[in-house]
């Protein structure tokens, strides 16, 4: 086991972008900065407020300027946001994100059907991304995930050579961060492990962060994985909600819940008040009435020893 983290465990709740945009009902705006608010006050430091994509695209994330707004209203809240294209970029900087995140899928394939661009023109247009920030002298992260990263249910095996030499290329382009992501749950821990300790040798530390969705039950043990491999920052969703459109059958990303129990199970910090992130995932279920919730913590709730440690 390691040693505890003295800056802790980043935690990057990504439930109000990846999570709903996956759903069919859009959820008002007020509920949305209500759950901004729950979880600021729950610990949670970063969130991906929403994405700028053409509304008509997904009328459920129309609303992300305002959430940026209100995040930023928020003292020591980071607001991030999931850009496509230059021109969400732009948008996103005409926000005051303080970050934004660029997916890049390893999979041509994936690449074609999500972005109807190949992976190498898309990091042509991340090149004009960072070019378009640098101009503007503004100071919001770019950050790359890259999809698909450990396998594609269209494509079929990724290979991890092509997730490295898409890694040296943003890098060499002006990414702040990159972060890889199993997009349709095929990883196992020992290709996180694997993966994850090659590429930072690619990156070093703009190596950033790690993405599982649960889709085969193994989001947690690859979280594991990518942590004893030095990554200290995830992202979750309340709830585990979300998924992706070309992973069929997908039960949705690692619960934010589930992930906080883990790390606090081992003395690793994540700032987040347990209660409080349980009550805010109450108030998600009524608010979405109908649509499943996953995750273990809510249902067998904390351990005794660990309400002891807590207290």
């Amino acid at each position: 086991m390691k040693n505890p983290d003295p800056a802790g465990i980043v935690i990057r709740e990504v439930g109000l972008r990846d999570g709903l945009q996956s759903i069919g009902q859009a959820l008002p705006t007020a509920q949305k900065i209500e759950w901004i608010r729950v979880a600021h006050a729950a610990g949670l430091r970063e969130l991906e407020v929403g994405s700028f994509v053409p509304p008509w695209l997904l009328p459920q994330l129309a609303d992300t300027a305002e959430l940026v707004a209100e995040a930023k209203s928020l003292p020591g809240l980071v607001a991030s946001v999931l850009v496509p294209n230059l021109k969400g970029a732009q948008r996103a900087l005409d926000s005051g994100a303080d970050s934004m995140l660029l997916p890049l899928s390893a999979s041509h394939a994936h690449s074609i059907a999500n972005l109807r661009k190949t992976p190498d023109a898309v990091v042509e247009e991340i090149a004009e991304i960072c070019r378009l920030r640098d101009e503007a002298g503004s100071a919001c992260l770019v950050e790359v995930g890259i999809s698909t990263a450990f396998g594609c249910t269209i494509q079929g095996r990724v290979e991890p050579a092509e997730v490295l030499r898409l890694l040296a290329a943003v890098t060499a382009v002006g990414v702040d961060r990159v972060g890889l992501a199993d997009t349709v749950g095929y990883a196992d821990p020992q290709m996180v492990g694997e993966l994850f300790l090659r590429a930072r040798d690619v990156v070093g530390d703009k190596l950033g962060c790690a993405h599982f969705h649960d889709t085969r039950g193994l989001g947690i043990a690859n979280v594991m994985a990518a942590w004893q491999a030095g990554v200290t920052r995830f992202d979750a969703c309340l709830g585990g909600i979300g998924g992706c459109p070309h992973a069929p059958g997908a039960s949705g990303n690692v619960a934010t819940e589930d992930l906080a129990y883990l790390f606090a199970s081992m003395g690793q910090p994540t700032g987040i008040d347990f209660d409080a992130l349980l009550e805010l995932r109450g108030r998600l279920a009524g608010w979405l009435d109908g649509e499943t919730l996953h995750g273990s913590i809510a249902r067998a709730g904390l351990p005794k020893t660990m309400r002891e440690a807590l207290a």
